[in-house]
Parts: structure tokens; C-alpha cells; sequence
């Protein structure tokens, strides 16, 4: 019977994507995806999710156990190499991934479709607090692009980077926009309005 191969994820991806370079022990997987910045896209945080995520790709062939050493300053270590299966897995999940917009649920905008919880100051207070993050995020990104850059890294290893760095920088001006609208009136509504549109469809 053959396997069932394991759903897309961003993790299972790099890690198909780090075993096209050279056979891996987990632990390896993991430093090389800190290392080289990736854990900017992929959570890593979480080991427990990295063993999970080699045991389905090896369950289903992805990969495949090229040995198991061990020495006095280690415990064993398997060590996995990716397979043809796993190749051809990869490139079809990498084509899929960049051609198609997938819908995700993000927290933020469902934090805004439920924002009228809280008060128009309120609001105002917390996206500032937002816009805090984000500036220091957009400096933390800022700050790798020019180090990668020092590196003398070419700009395909980049673009991860850069993306976040124009997302963040949209998404930082929006939300400033937002709050100075709120905090001037420009964005204003009325209860009645809110009460009468909650408590049924509009009649035309």
C-alpha cells in the first residue's frame, strides 16, 4: 500500500527544501533554519512539531533514514536524506504555494471585524500600541536585509526578507492612517445604525 503523502505545511516544505542541500539530523534542520533566517516564516520554536513533522515526512516516504551515529557528546542521532518521492513532493508543494493565494485566517483581522468591542479611544490606544510593534519589527528587518547584504548573500536568499520588510511597511502605514482617523474623527459611526443592522437585515 502506498503511503498517503502529508499535507503542505511551511515547515514540512523547508525541511523537504534544507535536504536538497545535504542529509540532516533534526537538530541540524533546525540550527540551518535559524541560521539562515528562516525561522522568520517558519515556526521552529517548537521541537516537538520539527520530530513530527520528519516522522510524516518519513512515514510517507519523503525522506528516508541514511544513518544513525552517535558519539560521547550526543545522544544518537538519525540522520535523514530527502528521496525522489520527496523531490518531486516539493516541487509540486513550492509551485502550488507561490501561485496560489491561499485564504488564511490571521489574527488581526479578526481582531479588527470585532474591534467595535471596545471604545474609538480604545481602539486608538491599542493600534498604537500596534504601530510600536510593527516599527520595531520593520527595524529588526531592516537591520537583516542590510547584514544579509554585508554578507555579500545574493538577493534570492532575500526575499523572504524583503517581503515581510514591504508587508510590514503597508500594513504599518495603514494602521497609522487608521488611528489618526480615529483619533480625529474621520472615522466615525453611529450606535443607531450599528443596533439596527445587528438586529436584522436591512429592509430596502
Amino acid at each position: 500500500m502506498t503511503p498517503s503523502v502529508p499535507r503542505s505545511s511551511p515547515l514540512a516544505l523547508t525541511v523537504l527544501a534544507l535536504l536538497h542541500y545535504k542529509p540532516l539530523h533534526p537538530y541540524g534542520v533546525q540550527r540551518l533554519i535559524k541560521d539562515w533566517g528562516k525561522d522568520q516564516v517558519v515556526n521552529v520554536s517548537q521541537r516537538a512539531s520539527l520530530y513530527r513533522t520528519i516522522e510524516r515526512l518519513n512515514g510517507a516516504g519523503l525522506i528516508a533514514v541514511r544513518e544513525t551515529g552517535r558519539d560521547q557528546q550526543y545522544p544518537e542521532r538519525t540522520v535523514y536524506e530527502i528521496t525522489d518521492a520527496g523531490r518531486e513532493t516539493a516541487r509540486a508543494w513550492l509551485e502550488e504555494m507561490l501561485s496560489a493565494p491561499k485564504q488564511e485566517f490571521p489574527e488581526f483581522p479578526a481582531a479588527l471585524s470585532n474591534l467595535l468591542l471596545l471604545t474609538a479611544r480604545d481602539m486608538a490606544d491599542v493600534l498604537d500600541q500596534r504601530t510600536d510593534a510593527l516599527t520595531e519589527k520593520l527595524d529588526g528587518l531592516e537591520s537583516a536585509l542590510a547584514e544579509q547584504t554585508e554578507q555579500g548573500l545574493p538577493r534570492i536568499t532575500r526575499l523572504e526578507t524583503e517581503y515581510l520588510r514591504a508587508v510590514t511597511v503597508a500594513e504599518l502605514e495603514w494602521v497609522r492612517a487608521v488611528v489618526n482617523d480615529l483619533r480625529t474623527g474621520g472615522l466615525s459611526w453611529s450606535q443607531e445604525r450599528l443596533d439596527a443592522l445587528a438586529a436584522g437585515p436591512v429592509q430596502q
